[in-house]
C-alpha cells in the first residue's frame, strides 16, 4: 500500500480528512445545493454536496428507481456529432443503468446554480478538484465525477484528474457503469468509505415496495443526527436492517452463483422472478472495521460479497444491537475514520484468488487479510479448536461452556467460509480475465500474418486491373481460394475475441488498448468488403435481405463501434468498411427500377460524400475507381446531368 493514498492517485491523508469534515458539516447547508472550500495549504478545492432526506430524492419510480443514462439531458449524445457516453457497454452497445433521483437531481444543480463556472475555474487555475460528500450527498459527488470526466478531462491536454471521496454513500449504478469505469482507466479517481455495519451502502440492493413504509422513517432518523437508539427507533431499525439485508442476500448469492460459472438454467429462473437490485460498486472501496482497521478492496465484486458478508448478525438476538449500530455507523465516520487514519493500520485484499480460508499455514501477508476478514466478521478460527476438545472423555466446566459457545459459533463460521470461498471465486474470476487477454495477445501474431497475406491479395488484385472486391466476388482464380481460407481463419479468431468481451471474459481494460483497437480496424476494412462480396456473390441478400439491416455479423459491428468510442467519432460515422453494402444496394435497385434515379438520390449523395472523406482520409484505397469496378460501373450509369455535378467526378477521372 503506497502510504495512506489507497492506490487512488493523486490521493493525500489530508485530502481524506478534510473531505471527511466538509462532506459531514454540509448536512449543515441544505438550502445549498452544494458548497465550495479550497484548502489554506494547498491548491485542492473541494466541491461537497449534501445529502437529501426524502425519499422521493432517493427512489423516483418502483421497484429500483433506475433510468438509462441517455434517457438524461446530461450525459445522453450530444451535437451534429452525435458522440455516445462512455458511459456504455461497446460490445452490447448497451448504455448504464444510474439512479434517477440521484441524476435529476445533479442536473438540477448544474443547470440552476454556479457549479459549472466554479468548477471551470479551478479547471483554469490548475487546481485539484475533489467532489466529495456523505450519504447521498456522496451519489452526488459521484454523479459529478462523471459529469466532469465526461466533459472537461481531456488526458492530451494534461489536465489534472479529478477525485472523488465519499463517505456511506449509496450505490449509484449498475455493472455497466462499473465496467465502463474501469475501460476508461477512471476507475482509480474515486474513493467510498464504508463502515462495517452501516446500511446506507445496503439500502440500493433492496427494491422500494420491501421498505416503502419504513424508509421515510429511517431518513428522518439519520436527518436528526442525533445516535441511537431513540424513542421508538429500535422496532423500526430492526425491521428496516432485516428487509435490506434480506435482499442484500439475494444479490450477493446470485451475483456468487455467476461468479463461480453456474449455468443452471433454474438459476435465472429463479432470478426472473426475484426484483434483484440492478445496483453494483463502482471504484475503490475503504471498509472501516470499527476497532481502527482500514480494509482496501479494488475488486468490486468482492465488494459487493464484503457489503453482505461483513454486516451479518453474529446471533439471531444480536439484531437489536447491530440493526441500532446500522445507524449509528452512518453517523459516525469522522470519529472513526480519524482514530483508523492515526492508526495507519491498513490491508488491502488483493489476490483474492489465493485468500485463506483458516489462519493455518499461511504467510504474513495472507496472514494479515486473514485477520482483517476476521475483523469484518467473516471469521474461520473455531474449528480446530473444537475438534481438539471433542476427543476428550472428561471436560471442565470452563472448556465445557466454551466448547457450547463455540459449537453455536460453527454456523456463523460456515457462512464466512462461503464468503471467503465468494470472495475467491472474484480473484479467480479477475486471474481468468488476464489469462485470457494474454491468451488473446499470442494470437495477434496470427491476425497480422493473416491481414498481411490479404493485402498481398489486394495489391496484386490491383495490379491486375481488377479491385480485390471485384476479384473476390467473382471467385474464379485460386488466389481468390487462398483469400477466402485467410478470411474464414480470421473470422475464427476474431469471433472468439468478440465472444468474449461480450461475455466480458477479458479484462475491461482491453478495449481501450490502442494497439488493438488499431488492428481491429485495420481487420473490418480489409475483411469486410470480402464478407460483403461473399453475401452478394451467393444473392444471399434475395432470402435474408440487405446485408446491412440483417446479415452484418456482430465483430463489424462491434468494432466499428470500438473505433467511434476510442477516437470519440460520432455514432455510425466509421462505415467505411460497408461501403460496398451500399453499393451493392443501390446497384439492385436501380437494375429493378431504371430509370428511378430520384428514389435513391439522397442515398447516392450520402454515399458520394462519404467514400470522398474516406479516400482523402486512407480509408478506403484508389481500386474503387478502376474502370471495371462494381462502383464505377453504378457511378457511370447515374444520369449525366447527376455526374456532371458529382463531388467525386475529380477523382473518378484521376483515378479510374
Amino acid at each position: 500500500m503506497d502510504g495512506l493514498t489507497f492506490g487512488v492517485r493523486g490521493l493525500r491523508e489530508e485530502v481524506i480528512k478534510k473531505a471527511c469534515s466538509v462532506a459531514m458539516a454540509a448536512h449543515k447547508s441544505l438550502e445549498k445545493p452544494y458548497l465550495v472550500e479550497k484548502a489554506r495549504t494547498s491548491s485542492d478545492v473541494f466541491f461537497i454536496f449534501p445529502g437529501s432526506w426524502s425519499v422521493g430524492s432517493w427512489f423516483c419510480r418502483p421497484a429500483f428507481g433506475e433510468i438509462k443514462i441517455n434517457q438524461s439531458e446530461l450525459l445522453s449524445p450530444k451535437g451534429n456529432d452525435k458522440v455516445a457516453t462512455s458511459l456504455r457497454s461497446i460490445g452490447r452497445d448497451e448504455p448504464a443503468t444510474v439512479n434517477e433521483g440521484f441524476l435529476r437531481r445533479f442536473e438540477m444543480i448544474l443547470s440552476d446554480s454556479s457549479l459549472q463556472i466554479e468548477v471551470e475555474k479551478a479547471i483554469t487555475e490548475k487546481q485539484q478538484i475533489v467532489f466529495t460528500g456523505h450519504s447521498s450527498g456522496g451519489a452526488i459527488a459521484i454523479l459529478a465525477t462523471i459529469w466532469y470526466l465526461e466533459e472537461h478531462f481531456k488526458p492530451e491536454k494534461t489536465r489534472i484528474p479529478p477525485l472523488c471521496v465519499t463517505f456511506g454513500s449509496p450505490l449509484v449504478a449498475d455493472f455497466i457503469f462499473n465496467h465502463a469505469l474501469r475501460r476508461e482507466g477512471w476507475s482509480q479517481y474515486f474513493l467510498h468509505f464504508v463502515m462495517r455495519y452501516d446500511i446506507v451502502p445496503r439500502i440500493m440492493l433492496a427494491p422500494l415496495s420491501s421498505m416503502e413504509s419504513q424508509l421515510q422513517q429511517i431518513l428522518d432518523l439519520l436527518n436528526q443526527k442525533a445516535f441511537f437508539p431513540s424513542q421508538g427507533s429500535i422496532p423500526e431499525a430492526s425491521r428496516f436492517y432485516k428487509t435490506v439485508m434480506r435482499n442484500a442476500s439475494a444479490v450477493a448469492s446470485h451475483a456468487a452463483c455467476q461468479l463461480m460459472g453456474n449455468t443452471n438454467p433454474i438459476l435465472e429462473t429463479v432470478a426472473s422472478l426475484i426484483e434483484l437490485s440492478p445496483y453494483r460498486p463502482s471504484g475503490t472501496f475503504v471498509f472501516c472495521t470499527g476497532n481502527g482497521k482500514l480494509v482496501v478492496v479494488k475488486n468490486t465484486d468482492a465488494v459487493l460479497q464484503l457489503l453482505f458478508y461483513s454486516s451479518q448478525l453474529s446471533y439471531e438476538n444480536e439484531l437489536e444491537a447491530i440493526a441500532e449500530r446500522s445507524l449509528n455507523n452512518h453517523l459516525d465516520y469522522q470519529s472513526a475514520l480519524q482514530e483508523s487514519l492515526n492508526m495507519q493500520n491498513v490491508v488491502e485484499l488483493d489476490h483474492l484468488e489465493g485468500l485463506p480460508l483458516s489462519s493455518n499455514g499461511t504467510g504474513a501477508d495472507n496472514i494479515a487479510k486473514h485477520m482483517a476478514l476476521n475483523d469484518l466478521g467473516l471469521v474461520s478460527s473455531y474449528l480446530h479448536f473444537v475438534d481438539k476438545h471433542r476427543s476428550k472423555h472428561t471436560l471442565s466446566i470452563i472448556v465445557l461452556k466454551v466448547y457450547i459457545a463455540i459449537s453455536n459459533m460453527i454456523a456463523l463460521e460456515s457462512q464466512s467460509t462461503r464468503a471467503r470461498l465468494c470472495l475467491r471465486a472474484a480473484g479467480e474470476q479477475e486471474k481468468q480475465k488476464l489469462s485470457n487477454q494474454q491468451r488473446m495477445d499470442e494470437k495477434k501474431a496470427a491476425i497480422e500474418e493473416g491481414l498481411a497475406k490479404l493485402e498481398e491479395y489486394k495489391n496484386k488484385s490491383t495490379v491486375c486491373q481488377v479491385g480485390y472486391y471485384d476479384a473476390f466476388k467473382l471467385s474464379k482464380d485460386e488466389d481468390d481460394f487462398k483469400a477466402n481460407i485467410k478470411r474464414l481463419e480470421l473470422t475464427g479468431i476474431w469471433d472468439e475475441i468478440i465472444e468474449m468481451l461480450n461475455r466480458y471474459e477479458l479484462p475491461e481494460g482491453f478495449e481501450n488498448r490502442k494497439v488493438w483497437v488499431e488492428l481491429a480496424t485495420k481487420y473490418r476494412r480489409i475483411v469486410e468488403p470480402l464478407d460483403v462480396a461473399n453475401y452478394y456473390r451467393h444473392a444471399k441478400n434475395e432470402d435474408t435481405g440487405p446485408y446491412m439491416h440483417k446479415a452484418r455479423p456482430r465483430r463489424y459491428r462491434y468494432t466499428q463501434r470500438w473505433r467511434e468510442h476510442a477516437e470519440r467519432m460520432g455514432v455510425g460515422s466509421s462505415g467505411e468498411s460497408c461501403f460496398w453494402a451500399e453499393v451493392e444496394e443501390l446497384q439492385l435497385y436501380l437494375t429493378t427500377n431504371p430509370g428511378a434515379f430520384e428514389g435513391i438520390r439522397e442515398r447516392v449523395l450520402n454515399l458520394e460524400r462519404k467514400l470522398e472523406e474516406w479516400v482523402n482520409g486512407n480509408q478506403i484505397s484508389n481500386d474503387v475507381f478502376l474502370e471495371g469496378s462494381t462502383f464505377t460501373k453504378l457511378w457511370k450509369s447515374l444520369p449525366d446531368q447527376h455526374k456532371s455535378i458529382s463531388r467525386i467526378q475529380g477523382l473518378i477521372k484521376q483515378l479510374g
